[in-house]
């Protein structure tokens, strides 16, 4: 025996499915700004460790291509880097942080903040809406689907004898409150910040650099045994020099 098809009252579009779906976009692009005020401006992800990783870049090229310089060129560049009194790897000793978010209290305190920001909301939204709009069918999914999905879509409503493809109000909110997230950034006119449980597993956008004190002094010892060899010394002597064939090239009449 084939269960009939449901029809909706046509009046559920109007006070069910697009006032859940306004609530949940409004919702959604509040708790983007309140975080957004609670987090405040953020300085730029350590500064010190991408100035240090450019002086180590900058060095190491000095040492790869100092031939290229002149003398004096060279021997500048060597004294701002190696200078006993006033070299940047002998006068410059960096602090060691942790970079562990664990053991700092302002990433754990701002990590407590995104996360009551992004749970709260939903649940005494979502509770409200369970509470307000229970028992309601409120759309269809276009698609077949299994069995399986029937707890997930048909969230209050106990009918084992419905199709899996029906979406209840409580299900119908929590689809809009994950399935807008591109919504919010044309809205906002920006990219949406991640949640604090993805920064929790992604872990910080840089990794964890060795000991830059340890790097400074072997970058030091290294440039120190760098003795400098023009390379262009003769260079005009040389192109002077050679048999220049032109070749290819017509004679006047």
């Amino acid at each position: 025996m084939t269960v009939p098809d449901l029809r909706l009252d046509p009046s559920i579009r109007f006070w069910i499915l697009l006032p859940v779906a306004w609530i949940a976009l409004a919702v959604g692009i509040l708790r983007l700004r309140v975080s957004k005020l609670l987090r405040g401006k953020r300085e730029p992800a350590w500064p010190e460790q991408r100035q240090d990783t450019q002086i180590l870049t900058r060095s190491r090229l000095l040492r790869e291509n100092g031939r290229f310089l002149t003398h004096q060129g060279f021997l500048m560049r060597k004294h701002y880097f190696n200078n006993s009194e006033s070299g940047f790897f002998r006068t410059t000793k960096r602090k060691l942080q942790s970079r562990n978010p664990l053991t700092d209290p302002t990433v754990v305190t701002e990590m407590m903040k995104g996360n009551l920001i992004d749970v709260l909301p939903m649940i005494l939204i979502g509770g409200w809406i369970n509470w307000a709009f229970s028992g309601f069918v409120a759309t269809k999914v276009p698609f077949p689907l299994t069995l399986r999905f029937k707890p997930m879509l048909q969230r209050g409503i106990n009918l084992p004898s419905m199709d899996p493809s029906w979406v209840s109000s409580a299900s119908w909110y929590f689809l809009n409150v994950f399935g807008l997230r591109k919504i919010y950034q044309h809205v906002l006119r920006e990219d949406s910040e991640p949640s604090q449980l993805e920064v929790q597993f992604m872990g910080p956008d840089i990794p964890a650099p060795p000991d830059p004190n340890k790097a400074f002094k072997a970058e030091w010892e290294a440039l120190e045994l760098v003795s400098h060899h023009w390379a262009l010394q003769d260079v005009e002597e040389q192109l002077i020099s050679q048999d220049l064939k032109l070749t290819g090239m017509s004679r006047p009449d």
